[in-house]
C-alpha cells in the first residue's frame, strides 16, 4: 500500500535527499547577483542567475561578516556553498560560505568601493591636506615596533635631524585587530597632543598583508587627525586608503622618514655657503665704500674747503649784478611810462586850459557853472582863473541857441 506523507516529511525527506549528495555539498555557481538584501538579523539574501535560470541563495551571519566587499546588483560573482531545502517553503537554495568577485578579488573589490565612497564623502579632497611643519620637534609614529620598517625609520630621523623626539605608538599592523589599534594610536597622538607630524605605516607585502591601511576606520582617524600626517605603506607600487586620505603620501617608511625632516648636512652646507655668501657680499660693499670715501677724499671741496666758498662768492657776485642791471631796466621802462603818463594828465589838465585864457566858472556852492540856464541876474558867481580867482555879478543873461 502505497504511503502517504505530510508536506514537512515530504520537504525533509527531500533535504535529505540533497543533503547526501557529495556533489550539493561543496559547489561553485557562478552567475549575476540580484535583488541582494541585508536583513536587520545580519543574514544576506540574493538571487544568482544567468541568461535562462536562477537560483536563490542565502549568506547567514557569521559567513557575512567575513566579507571584505559589498555585492552589488549586476555584479558577475562566484557563489561557493551547499544547495539544499529549506523545509518550511519547499524551495531549494543556495547556502553560501563565500562570495568571490568576477575579474578581480575581492579585496580589490572592496578597495575599489570604499574608495569611491570616501572619495565622494570628499576625504581626499586637496582642500582638506594640511602641510607639514618644516621642522618638527616631536614624531610619533605608529607602526609595528618588530618590524623592519619601524627601524629603517628611527635611523634615517636620527641621522637627517637628530634634534627631533621621536615618539613610537606601537600598533599591530597586521590582522583583524590592527585598524582599531591603528586608529586608536592616532586618536590617542591628537588628543594628548603628542606630536607635531605623525608618520603610519608599515613594509611591504600582500595585499592582504597591507590592509588594515584600506579599513574605513583608519582612513577616517587620519582625516580627523589634527595632526599632519604622513601614510607610509609598502613599497612604491602599493597604494592604499590612508595614502589617499593622508596629508602626504610617502612611498615606503624610509621614505617618509626623508619627507619628515630636512637634512641637516644640507641645511649645514647651506648655512657654510650662505655664510660664504654674506662674507663675499659684505667684503665686496666694503671696497666699494672704500672706493668711493677715496673718489671724495680727492675732491678740492675736501682738500680745499675756502675754493667752496670763493666759487660761491663769485657767483653772488655775478647774480647781485643780474639782479641789479635787471632792476634799472625796470625803473627805467617805468621811469618812460610815468613820463609818458604825466604829459597825458598834463595834456588834459583843465589848468593846461585856463592857461590858454579860459576861466571856469562856479556857483556859490562850488556847482560847476556849464549852462545859461542855470544862471539868474543877479547870482553871484566864482571864477578860475590860470592864475587865481574873482568874484562876480551876473547882471544879464543871454543864450547864443
Amino acid at each position: 500500500m502505497e504511503r502517504t506523507l505530510s508536506v514537512t516529511e515530504l520537504n525533509s525527506y527531500i533535504r535529505d535527499l540533497l543533503d547526501s549528495q557529495p556533489m550539493l555539498a561543496h559547489v561553485s555557481v557562478r552567475g549575476e547577483v540580484s535583488n541582494y538584501k541585508i536583513y536587520p538579523s545580519g543574514h544576506h539574501y540574493f538571487t544568482l542567475k544567468d541568461a535562462e535560470s536562477s537560483i536563490r541563495c542565502v549568506m547567514f551571519k557569521s559567513s557575512a561578516d567575513k566579507l571584505r566587499f559589498r555585492p552589488e546588483n549586476g555584479m558577475g560573482v562566484t557563489v561557493s556553498g551547499r544547495v539544499s531545502v529549506y523545509p518550511r517553503d519547499g524551495a531549494y537554495q543556495l547556502y553560501c560560505t563565500q562570495i568571490m568577485p568576477e575579474g578581480m578579488g575581492d579585496l580589490q573589490v572592496a578597495f575599489e568601493q570604499l574608495k569611491q565612497k570616501l572619495e565622494a564623502e570628499g576625504l581626499f579632497d586637496p582642500k582638506y591636506k594640511k602641510p607639514l611643519p618644516r621642522i618638527p620637534g616631536r614624531i610619533a609614529i605608529i607602526t609595528s615596533s618588530a618590524g623592519a620598517a619601524v627601524h629603517d625609520m628611527i635611523r634615517i630621523l636620527s641621522k637627517r635631524w637628530p634634534m627631533a623626539k621621536l615618539i613610537l605608538l606601537p600598533v599591530r599592523v597586521q590582522g583583524v585587530e590592527a585598524p582599531p589599534e591603528i586608529a586608536g594610536a592616532i586618536r590617542y597622538a591628537n588628543e594628548f597632543d603628542v606630536a607635531d607630524l605623525i608618520i603610519t605605516g608599515r613594509g611591504g607585502g600582500s595585499i592582504e598583508d597591507l590592509w588594515a591601511f584600506n579599513d574605513e576606520r583608519v582612513a577616517r582617524a587620519i582625516f580627523a587627525s589634527r595632526i599632519p600626517v604622513i601614510s607610509a605603506v609598502g613599497h612604491e607600487p602599493d597604494v592604499t586608503i590612508s595614502d589617499y586620505v593622508a596629508d602626504r603620501r610617502a612611498s615606503t617608511p624610509s621614505n617618509a622618514a626623508e619627507i619628515a625632516v630636512p637634512d641637516c648636512r644640507e641645511i649645514a652646507d647651506y648655512l657654510a655657503a650662505a655664510e660664504l655668501r654674506a662674507s663675499q657680499g659684505m667684503r665686496k660693499k666694503l671696497n666699494t665704500l672704500r672706493e668711493r670715501l677715496d673718489a671724495l677724499g680727492e675732491r678740492r671741496v675736501l682738500s680745499d674747503p675756502g675754493a667752496a666758498f670763493d666759487t660761491r662768492r663769485m657767483e653772488l657776485d655775478r647774480m647781485r649784478d643780474r639782479l641789479t642791471a635787471s632792476e634799472e631796466q625796470k625803473l627805467a621802462r617805468c621811469r618812460e611810462r610815468f613820463v609818458g603818463l604825466t604829459a597825458a594828465l598834463e595834456a588834459m589838465s583843465p589848468l593846461k586850459v585856463l592857461s590858454r585864457g579860459y576861466a571856469i566858472a562856479s556857483g556859490e556852492a562850488g556847482e560847476t557853472i556849464r549852462s545859461v540856464s542855470q544862471l539868474r541876474p543877479g547870482d553871484r558867481l566864482n571864477l578860475r582863473l590860470t592864475d587865481g580867482a574873482a568874484g562876480c555879478v551876473v547882471e544879464k543873461v543871454r543864450s547864443t541857441r
